[in-house]
């Protein structure tokens, strides 16, 4: 048998998780079994639409649940270790694209916490893969999908 996937993730990834399903559990699968019920009041389940929607969603709320129980259950909380001044999970890492970009900032977190638009970037991405290991000054190429870029970096906190 196969070992279960690690999720690495910080303490606030894992809160944030688990009050999803909470939430999922306690507020949203209720709301679909009550639509469901109202569905099959409708009648003829086989050309009811409404009832066909409800049981879509049903099968996507079930489908979560069992995943973040699952990242749940396999997580390992990334210990942010302040002492240590490589890039790393739970870091945040600033760099600037050279010759002359702008300075952005990541932090560096599990892919089940991965959030872009909150600047937090999956350690299997490319540009996570890239700087692991660098320190302060380092300068790195990095691959995407767009072609390399070279980025100095600025800061790890």
């Amino acid at each position: 048998m196969s070992a279960d996937k690690v999720f690495p993730m910080t303490i606030q990834g894992k809160e944030k998780l688990e009050k999803e399903l909470e939430q999922l559990k306690s507020v949203k699968r209720k709301e679909v079994v009550e639509r469901i019920k109202t569905a099959r009041s409708f009648g003829d389940l086989s050309e009811n639409s409404e009832y066909d929607a409800a049981k879509e969603e049903q099968a996507f709320v079930e489908g979560r649940i069992t995943a973040i129980e699952n990242m749940l259950r396999n997580a390992v909380i990334i210990e942010n270790n302040d002492s240590e001044s490589a890039v790393a999970l739970g870091k945040t890492v600033t760099f600037k694209e050279l010759p002359d970009g702008e300075e952005e900032y990541y932090t560096i977190v599990g892919s089940a916490e991965a959030d872009p638009f909150e600047s937090k970037i999956s350690n299997d991405s490319p540009i996570a893969r890239s700087l692991m290991g660098k320190k302060e000054g380092d300068q790195v190429t990095i691959q995407t999908p767009g072609g390399e870029i070279e980025v100095a970096i600025v800061s790890i906190k």
